[in-house]
């Protein structure tokens, strides 16, 4: 009998190449198909499922099934193990229909039932291995959407008055109204906390303490990609009631946060999990500029190369006996050969390096931009992120590539006839040629930018000062040496996001305690409950008494009163 792991993997693999198919097959037909399915109908009282089916949603649903898949059987192997298998992989399979549900949901109701079970099931997959740790990232996790989650029940509230919850009946005829302005606002906040953009950016690199399997879905096509996906589907009215400049802002500093962040960090978890967040922020500024396919296409690129890095960094992990700090790591190249070559190539993809899955998504964001008259800060903050995107990946290969082999000598490090191999060249190949593939499928007509030799120069010589500048910070050991000490700790831990993040998350917990001690279990307990309890409990043991000796009194009332009538009578 076929395992549960295996099982999953053949019909989401099946699913994942019809959806492809049919995918490309809108694209080229312009087709859209809005389902409508009358769940109930009881007198005015009508439950429809409405689902949206257009290019869109059609390839990124292929793209989470294809990753779900691969990263479900990987797990078979990866946590072999584990007694908890199974609990695990429905959480994963649960994981991946909530996702399915957001993507294809025209609908707010159903959109927070997507949306919620993401939350929900990722607090279980975050904290599965049942330390303090895990404890700790989950709560981090689950409360930090929590706030995402909040926003999307008031805007559905703020569209109670509209007589659906379909948006795309509202898009282009209300977008003046105040209402739709508001509701612009809350969605947008939704989208930056599941999308993990500042202030809100903690939560991302604390949910690594989930198994690394997990980490490849999650970072790559599922949980983070979430907010980016709602406000591909809301982008019309960003851009209408003009929030597109706070997203822009706040998606720039998320991209240059991050990137700083990676460049100090020697956790190789930790690292993937901050180039996830800047490009995040990459994906969050160009739907902010109003490129829309753009983003899409480097979201779905971007989901290839980052599953692919998780699923080698598991496999990297896994032979150096769950060991994840870099320093230790060197030499993998002459060890593990086939494992090196698919590492490196996720990461020079990743760098957008020509020719690679990465390099055609970004390289057109940057000429596009180059082409607006826009503001100079972003214009640098865009560049210089890029470049620290390089720094970061050239400090993690000179790491584990070209120095000394510093772990215990005694481990045994081999990459061949291993299930996990075997599935990152799968995902190799499509990090190599999907870009070009799919530059060529996604889009109708090429897109050509006409633009100076200088600013096609610029990415070029970004990035070759980002392989310079990582070069140099890997032979020193640590990041930005000359540099002040609360400087290097300030950008080292994403600017105190992470300290401010707990506080405020303890603040109101605390309050919340001190509420309880001090109102439910004190003022109402001795005013309320407990008070009429005690007052009640008393008067019922009087009366009880009274009940109890009520022939007693009887028969004294009575000796009293022939007493009283004797003396009246004789007197």
């Amino acid at each position: 009998m076929m395992s549960i792991s295996r099982l999953s993997f053949i019909y989401l693999l099946m699913m994942s190449m019809l959806l492809m198919f049919l995918g490309l097959f809108m694209v080229y037909k312009d087709l859209v198909y809005l389902i409508e399915w009358e769940i109930i109908s009881i007198n005015s009282v009508v439950i429809i499922m409405t689902i949206l089916l257009d290019w869109m949603s059609l390839l990124f649903m292929s793209f989470v099934l294809l990753i779900s898949s691969l990263v479900i059987w990987y797990s078979e192997s990866y946590m072999n193990m584990d007694y908890n298998i199974n609990r695990f992989m429905i959480l994963v399979l649960m994981f991946v229909f909530s996702m399915m549900l957001m993507i294809v949901s025209p609908n707010l109701i159903s959109i927070l039932l997507g949306w919620d079970g993401l939350g929900l099931v990722s607090y279980c997959l975050v904290i599965y291995y049942q330390n303090i740790k895990s404890y700790s990232a989950g709560m981090l996790t689950v409360l930090m959407n929590r706030v995402g989650d909040v926003t999307l029940l008031l805007s559905i509230a703020w569209m109670l008055n509209y007589g659906s919850w379909n948006y795309i009946f509202y898009f282009y005829y209300m977008s003046d109204y105040k209402e739709m302005i508001i509701i612009a606002s809350l969605l947008m906040i939704s989208a930056m906390t599941k999308s993990a953009q500042i202030p809100f950016s903690a939560w991302l690199p604390a949910a690594m303490a989930a198994p690394t399997p997990v980490s490849a879905l999650v970072h790559s096509s599922t949980l983070v990609t979430a907010g980016v996906y709602l406000l591909i589907r809301f982008n019309y009215l960003i851009m209408n009631t003009n929030l597109n400049m706070i997203l822009l802002l706040l998606g720039s500093l998320t991209m240059f946060m991050s990137g700083l962040g990676a460049n100090y960090e020697f956790d190789l978890k930790k690292i993937i999990a901050l180039s996830t967040l800047s490009q995040l922020g990459l994906m969050m500024s160009t739907l902010s500029l109003g490129f829309i396919s753009l983003a899409f296409f480097h979201l779905i690129m971007h989901a290839l190369f980052k599953a692919l890095l998780f699923l080698c960094a598991g496999s990297v992990i896994h032979m150096f006996k769950d060991f994840q700090d870099i320093r230790f790591m060197g030499s993998i190249a002459k060890m593990i050969p086939l494992i090196g070559v698919i590492f490196g190539t996720a990461n020079l993809a990743l760098s957008g390096l020509p020719f690679l899955a990465g390099f055609y998504s970004k390289d057109l964001i940057l000429e596009s931009l180059s082409v607006m008259n826009f503001n100079f800060i972003i214009y640098l903050l865009f560049y210089i992120s890029v470049g620290l995107t390089v720094c970061y990946s050239f400090r993690l290969v000179m790491n584990m590539y070209m120095y000394m082999y510093k772990f215990n000598s005694m481990s045994n490090l081999f990459d061949y006839n291993d299930l996990k191999v075997n599935l990152c060249c799968a995902l190799f190949f499509m990090s190599v040629i999907g870009g070009s593939m799919f530059s060529w499928l996604m889009f109708m007509y090429p897109k050509v930018l006409l633009i100076s030799m200088k600013f096609k120069l610029m990415v070029l010589m970004m990035i070759f000062m980002g392989v310079w500048l990582g070069m140099n910070l890997s032979k020193l050991n640590v990041s930005f040496l000359f540099m002040p000490s609360f400087m290097s700790m300030f950008m080292g831990s994403m600017w105190y996001l992470s300290i401010i993040s707990v506080y405020l998350i303890k603040m109101p917990l605390k309050m919340g305690l001190m509420m309880m001690k001090n109102t439910d279990q004190g003022w109402f307990e001795f005013m309320g409950s407990q008070h009429i309890y005690l007052k009640i409990k008393q008067l019922s043991i009087f009366h009880m008494n009274y009940q109890n000796n009520m022939f007693m009194l009887f028969m004294i009332t009575m000796f009293f009163w022939v007493m009283i009538m004797l003396f009246m009578y004789l007197f």
